[in-house]
């Protein structure tokens, strides 16, 4: 996994993370739902950096 990948999919966790948190501030679900969406794709995204990763070993 290069730095590059680990860096942008912690920063589109982070952004997602603030989203669900302006989204419960505010109350507005779909914000908050967009938080938690942005925060899956991040997820996801690492997990398949790091199967990558194992199939290069």
């Amino acid at each position: 996994m290069g730095a590059d990948d680990k860096m942008s999919n912690a920063a589109e966790k982070a952004t997602g993370k603030a989203k669900e948190a302006l989204g419960k501030v505010t109350d507005d679900e779909r914000t908050e739902a967009e938080g938690k969406t942005d925060q899956s794709k991040a997820d996801l995204k690492q997990a398949g950096e790091k199967v990558k990763d194992a199939f290069k070993r």
